[in-house]
């Protein structure tokens, strides 16, 4: 009798009885740990995913013209955009300001019209106010004799396109950028652009800061991966100690070490290396100095926890062979670090894009970069789309260097791995 229906046979079990039994057991398990796992799921997805999808959203978003003026907007959308409306849009148009005045959504739409054209929002009150005390016979007329700007053509285009929902205009606007009245895109000039520049700028000084903490950082890790464990340990408290301070802390005490009459300032001109404070704050200078100061830790860490892996078995090995150490430090010692240079420059340069407040007390007029431009939109202009189109593009380079240096690691991993 064949052992397989002797085992059935005799009631003992198969082996396919065994597999489905541990793959059952292996199923339970995954539950249990997504079970433990889901309250730091629900966290993260409330507190920082949800977040960050909804101001993203907000960059495509137009809903303050089309939720007070529903009406109007339906008119519009179906309005073809030449030239000037008939009368019934005019008077969809009175009433939906009468309404939204009345509900007091009236400033809403009036700012949302302002950020496309500063001189709308005066245009909006003047028109609310007439048409709250007064009916005319026929509004078009009535209108175009309170305000001649409402018998031009643009003013109709820009007001259709601010019903119009979703909207590319606050990606546009995030560099720089807008629809001409004949339906082309139009970028404005170099000498008067300003998120365009914030972006190179910020791209600039993150790469300036990541290049800095490279330099500064690959030999302390070295010295961190080359010495006795005790001593390493010792060390390794100077940077780690940085971790435990706020930022706004050790970026204010770089705001008083830079100061012209600062510490710094003071010992180079008393021990006679300069006859004046040099400019070292509210400047380039400054930014990179605090930035790459805050920044450094992480290139370190992450560089050393690769060296701590590598074994000097191979350096000897080459200077065994004749190789000078200098020459067997970089063509075998270095390659072998590159996964973790990679790691930690694109560390220090994403955290370098959202920097906010290193830049905003160091800096100076020409150093804003991207983060601050989002902050005045938010605290200062009330300008959400904007905001979110610009964290968009935030995201958008953070993932493209992403790919980046995930490509390049992963080509050393395999050339040198």
């Amino acid at each position: 009798m064949p052992a397989s229906i002797h085992a059935a046979a005799s009631g003992s079990p198969t082996r396919a009885d065994g597999r489905a039994s541990f793959q059952k057991a292996r199923r339970r398990a995954s539950v249990q740990a997504l079970l433990l796992a889901l309250p730091l799921i629900v966290f993260l997805l409330s507190t920082f995913i949800a977040p960050i999808a909804l101001l993203l959203a907000r960059s495509v978003e137009n809903k303050e013209v089309p939720a007070s003026m529903p009406a109007l907007s339906r008119a519009l959308d179906a309005w073809d955009g030449r030239g000037v409306p008939d009368e019934y849009i005019f008077a969809l148009l009175a009433t939906g300001l009468r309404d939204a005045q009345q509900s007091g959504q009236l400033g809403t739409v009036a700012r949302r019209l302002n950020f496309a054209q500063p001189e709308f929002r005066s245009l909006l009150m003047r028109t609310a106010r007439s048409v709250r005390d007064e009916t005319p016979p026929a509004w078009k007329p009535a209108l175009i004799e309170l305000d001649e700007r409402w018998n031009a053509p643009e003013t109709w285009r820009l007001l259709k396109r601010a019903a119009a929902s979703p909207t590319p205009d606050y990606l546009l606007a995030a560099v720089d950028a807008q629809v001409t009245p004949q339906g082309n895109v139009a970028f404005v000039a170099d000498n008067a652009s300003i998120y365009r520049q914030a972006f190179l700028r910020t791209i600039a000084i993150s790469a300036s800061v990541t290049l800095l903490c490279l330099v500064l950082g690959y030999p302390v890790a070295w010295l961190l991966a080359n010495l006795p464990a005790t001593s390493s340990n010792r060390l390794m408290l100077f940077v780690i100690v940085p971790f435990w301070t706020s930022l706004l802390v050790r970026t204010t005490a770089w705001y008083v070490l830079l100061q012209p009459g600062g510490v710094i300032n003071g010992v180079l001109m008393g021990l006679g290396l300069a006859s004046h404070p040099l400019p070292l704050i509210f400047n380039r200078t400054g930014v990179l100095i605090g930035m790459t100061h805050v920044l450094l830790p992480y290139m370190i860490l992450a560089i050393f926890s690769v060296m701590k892996g590598v074994s000097p078995v191979y350096v000897r090995a080459a200077q065994s062979l004749g190789a000078h150490p200098f020459t067997a430090f970089v063509r075998i010692y270095i390659p072998q670090t590159l996964p973790g240079v990679g790691a930690g420059c694109f560390l220090v340069f994403v955290l370098a894009l959202g920097y906010y407040i290193t830049p905003a007390l160091l800096g100076g007029a020409g150093d804003e970069m991207i983060s601050q431009l989002i902050a005045l939109q938010t605290n200062t202009q009330l300008n959400w789309g904007l905001a979110g189109a610009l964290s968009a593009y935030l995201v958008i380079f953070t993932a493209i260097f992403y790919f980046l240096f995930n490509r390049i690691v992963g080509i050393d991993r395999l050339r040198f791995g």
